[in-house]
């Protein structure tokens, strides 16, 4: 191993270190990996910078503004009207309906806005028919994610990996070449969440909710003490307020800034701020006690408000928000999104030690807001943050409508029969439902997600410079010694099990841009087609099912289904233990060596 193959491994063991901590965003992590190996002279300016420009980048781009135009046209929507008839039939049939719909429209149209876009109707739908979250976000993430490598537009990660193989001289991926074996694993997982996964998959039913939003759990909320609360300076077990069982006190900040656990015979002050565990239910309770006052609207009163025009609303950070690794204090929510107010907030990682102001957002974080009908819809045009409420649908216009999917078609059609390259096809599309009017200019920028093209750009250095310094060759010829002598569809299997091991405790991306130049290496070291490798590496980084941050949309779950860490590993690792088994068998069929 010379020393720059040494320190392209450190550089990106330190990469990994940072992805696994969630420390910093993906994209961030990327970015500054690709800048260590220009800086260190692995990479040169043209080859660390070569990612902007890859036809994987710029596919991704225009298909995020196609999306965008096609949710705004109104039309997916009447999906949750279709879903609510399957869900009068049965839970199973809806769960059916469900996969089947979220994998159909995620074959064609980005599966974490697919998942955005269901996410709160189909809660509706379980809260109108006695079923719980639990039982119907999980199959909606993972129809999405099967869905997803059913064509190259699919997913993010298989335009990346078909750059890659572009980049190196390979021939890139048809957008129907995954079809014919994405479709068996759609079918095969939808069997298997229908059976056994709908038997692992937990059922926590929801509360009834404070208004007609929909209650999602338990939040953090802070109160103040003021000074006509009529218990001061009793024990809080003898307080009315703290008798309720589900209003848990887990610590008082004093007028001092001195931090008191609390055990029974703590005392309450004047002055104090009590932070507490509950749920929407008591917020009534909470506004109603004299003397407690909810923190949020003490520090900000919003006189444009009133008891009879407010509403609780709910909202989930999304996976590319840039609230990420920030505090509301920080971004100025207040600012950002007027008369909203954040009561309280419930954190995918546990327990919050710092004030809500200062509480460093992650993924799936779901925030309890305070607003009027009109001033919610500044949040619920965020890309930052998905309201999961009931909304109104959509006006079809209808001439629009057929537009929209005409573009969209003739993108498909055109890279389908080669008479273009995709990056052209699909730019050329955007271009022309920007013309046409499905899509404003501004909105097209907004749509662009940028977490991911810098993202996407950043992990392509990885691939680059473990290929340039013959990295990628030391790990593959290290795989074929290893596991060569068993054969190549052996050899596949490995590489198929690292992929989803690595993807779902690491972005999809990252593990699809280190993995790809090996799969190479190690097809050239058999010297056999690199397809059937590639291919590997393509689908399972896509199947991960085992953790919450394994994908995107896992995350956008987490909260909103009441889940915990050991529910995805027990319904989703017998699903990647049966797709690795299933992917091991076909891809040499549907890919021969």
């Amino acid at each position: 191993m010379t020393f720059e193959i040494g320190l392209v491994f450190g550089i990106i063991a330190v990469a990994m270190l940072f992805f696994l901590s969630e420390k910093y965003s993906v994209d961030t992590v990327a970015i500054g990996t690709m800048v260590l190996f220009m800086v260190f002279g692995i990479l040169d300016v043209k080859e660390g910078m070569a990612g902007f420009s890859n036809s994987a980048t710029i596919t991704v781009s225009a298909m995020f503004i196609i999306s965008t135009a096609i949710f705004q046209t109104g039309i997916l929507d009447r999906f949750s009207v279709f879903l609510g008839g399957q869900a009068k039939q049965s839970e199973s049939r809806l769960i059916l309906t469900l996969m089947v719909s979220s994998g159909l429209l995620s074959a064609f149209i980005n599966d974490t806005a697919v998942v955005a876009l269901l996410m709160p109707a189909v809660i509706q739908l379980g809260k109108q028919n006695q079923i719980a979250p639990s039982r119907l976000l999980m199959p909606l993430s993972f129809g999405a994610l099967m869905g997803g490598i059913c064509t190259l537009l699919g997913t993010s990660t298989n335009i990346l990996v078909s750059g890659i193989a572009e980049q190196s001289g390979l021939p890139s991926f048809g957008i129907f070449e995954m079809s014919a074996l994405g479709l068996v694993f759609l079918v095969a997982g939808t069997v298997y969440m229908v059976t056994i996964g709908k038997w692992l998959n937990p059922s926590r039913e929801a509360k009834q909710g404070f208004s007609d939003s929909i209650d999602l759990g338990n939040y953090l909320i802070e109160v103040a003490v003021q000074d006509d609360f009529d218990q001061l300076d009793q024990p809080i077990h003898k307080t009315d307020l703290f008798k309720h069982p589900s209003l848990k006190a887990l610590q008082i900040i004093r007028e001092t800034g001195n931090r008191v656990r609390v055990f029974p015979n703590t005392p309450i002050l004047l002055g104090d701020t009590i932070r507490l565990i509950t749920d929407q239910g008591n917020l009534d309770r909470l506004k109603k006690t004299k003397g407690i006052q909810i923190k949020a609207e003490l520090d900000w009163a919003v006189d444009s408000l009133t008891d009879e025009e407010d509403k609780i609303f709910e909202a989930v950070v999304t996976p590319n928000s840039s609230l990420i690794n920030q505090s509301l204090k920080e971004v100025n929510f207040r600012q950002l999104h007027e008369q909203v107010l954040v009561l309280g907030i419930r954190h995918r990682a546990g327990l919050l030690e710092n004030l809500l102001s200062k509480v460093s957002l992650k993924p799936g974080d779901v925030l309890l807001l305070r607003a009027t009908d009109e001033s919610i819809q500044s949040i619920d045009r965020s890309n930052d943050l998905l309201l999961v409420s009931s909304k109104k649908s959509k006006s079809l216009n209808k001439p629009q409508v057929w537009l929209t999917i005409g573009i969209l078609a003739m993108v498909i059609g055109i890279s389908a029969f080669g008479l273009l390259p995709i990056p052209l096809s699909a730019t050329a599309g955007a271009v022309a439902m920007i013309l046409l009017g499905s899509i404003s200019p501004e909105e097209a920028y907004k749509a662009i997600d940028w977490k991911v093209v810098f993202m996407l750009a950043g992990v392509m250095a990885m691939g680059a410079a473990l290929e340039k310094t013959g990295g990628s060759v030391l790990i593959g010829g290290a795989v074929v010694e290893t596991f060569g002598e068993y054969g190549p569809k052996v050899v596949l299997s490995a590489l198929f099990a690292l992929t989803f091991l690595l993807t779902n405790v690491m972005s999809n991306n990252a593990t699809a841009a280190l993995l790809a130049p090996i799969a190479i290496s190690i097809a050239a070291s058999m010297e056999v087609d690199s397809r059937p490798f590639l291919m590997a590496v393509t689908f399972a980084a896509s199947l991960s099912f085992m953790t919450p941050m394994g994908y995107q949309t896992n995350t956008m779950i987490y909260n909103p289904g009441n889940y915990r860490f050991s529910d995805y590993l027990k319904v989703g690792t017998p699903l990647n233990i049966l797709f690795w088994i299933l992917a091991s068998l076909l891809i040499p069929v549907f890919f021969p060596f």
